[in-house]
């Protein structure tokens, strides 16, 4: 049986994939996977056996659009993948989608006449009574102040899709010889899409609006060894807070010194990671270490908090690791996240993307306290690792029901 797995988006969207690219090739399965040419991201998949088939240019490089043209860009841009993932789907039996992958893939899958899920890693984003929608994910008319129902919110949300999307995808589709779609964000999140988080951390409250598989976090292990110049650091004082803000490129220009002044305010070792911000140091005084793209997993179970954008990654592997947190969220699913790690008592969110010295520090003497230190190591004993594997068999098992039977 093959599969093909496709994304287009940061480490956040990749990672989770090869995670479960090894569950299902674990459970007999030929896996192909489509993603971003980073040389990060084709690192990461040769790690784990999975040859990385590049798509679009590189994440890397992108801008967030800003404007409704510029979303309109984007869409085309997206759609047109679809010649080199349909190269690839080729002889699969099933594509699976995440990401900013969908505008091609289910095209792809539904020219090809195969199965199709798309999988999200955070709730927020499936339409819900029980929730708002994000705000500011699509450039465009801003809601109406007086509107609270959570209902007409998500109808509004509806008309965004089509209105900034729907023009674009559908000249691609013409072109590619199938029917226009009326509803766009139906298009992309299908009536049946899956959800690739923890239930802790972040839960479904079901709905008859939307048939969600609620899989729980793909989770790829790390086994790589910290490197020994890091061992040294984290050998030579109590542990260290650890800053970092992963793929996020765009923020605040003092966000380092900011930070490292904030930990040294509450008397603690600073270990800032460069991440897509190329953060670095701001002296060279022996309390403060940098590191480059290391193994969180064993990681952060060796510092005193962490701080971070709020990525469902970084969040989730933080949890595990009963890290106490401080979210400075910046964009998309983040503050989600920082709601959930405040809500569940296991750190704090911060109000805004550019902290101060003593905003920041105010959040740090929060989640430095004995009591969140214990919070946070019993919500990480409550996190499931056993995502990709649910995810992997309700996949293969899937494709096997739509399987003709073999003659004799």
């Amino acid at each position: 049986m093959r599969v093909l797995l496709s994304t287009y988006g940061s480490r956040g969207d990749v990672e989770p994939l090869a995670g479960l690219a090894v569950r299902l090739r674990a459970l007999g399965a030929e896996v192909r996977m489509c993603a971003p040419p980073d040389k990060e991201f084709a690192e990461l998949l040769a790690g784990v056996g999975v040859p990385l088939v590049p798509v679009g240019p590189p994440m890397g490089s992108m801008v967030r659009p800003s404007s409704a043209a510029d979303a309109s860009r984007r869409v085309s841009e997206l759609a047109a993948q679809f010649d080199p993932v349909a190269a690839v789907a080729e002889g699969c039996d099933a594509l699976l989608a995440t990401g900013l992958a969908h505008f091609a893939s289910r095209s792809v899958a539904e020219k090809l006449g195969i199965p199709y899920v798309y999988a999200t890693f955070c709730p927020f984003i499936l339409p819900s009574p029980h929730h708002a929608p994000p705000a500011g994910l699509l450039p465009g008319q801003p809601v109406p102040p007086e509107v609270t129902d959570n209902r007409v919110l998500w109808d509004l949300n509806a008309q965004s899709f089509n209105a900034l999307h729907g023009a674009a995808l559908n000249t691609h589709r013409a072109s590619i010889g199938l029917p226009p779609v009326d509803d766009v964000r139906n298009f992309i999140l299908t009536d049946h899409p899956w959800l690739a988080a923890d239930p802790t951390l972040g839960p479904w409250q079901e709905t008859s609006d939307l048939d969600v598989v609620h899989t729980g976090a793909w989770i790829l292990p790390d086994e790589r060894p910290l490197p020994a110049e890091l061992v040294a650091f984290l050998d030579a004082g109590a542990p260290p807070v650890y800053v970092g803000f992963g793929s996020m490129r765009l923020v605040s220009e003092d966000i380092a010194r900011v930070a490292i002044e904030a930990i040294r305010a509450q008397g603690r070792r600073a270990l800032v990671a460069r991440g897509w911000a190329d953060l670095a140091l701001i002296d060279d005084r022996d309390d403060c270490f940098v590191v480059g793209e290391v193994n969180q997993q064993a990681l952060f179970g060796r510092v005193a908090a962490v701080v971070h954008h709020g990525g469902a990654g970084t969040t989730t592997t933080a949890t595990r690791a009963g890290a106490p947190q401080v979210v400075v969220p910046q964009a998309a699913d983040q503050p989600y996240w920082a709601g959930r790690v405040a809500d569940l008592g296991i750190g704090t969110a911060h109000g805004g993307p550019t902290p101060t010295t003593e905003s920041l520090s105010a959040a740090l003497s929060t989640a430095l306290t004995p009591e969140t230190r214990a919070r946070a190591t019993a919500v990480a004993g409550t996190i499931r690792t056993d995502g990709a594997t649910v995810a992997a068999t309700l996949l293969l098992g899937a494709v096997s029901r739509e399987r003709p039977p073999v003659s004799a």
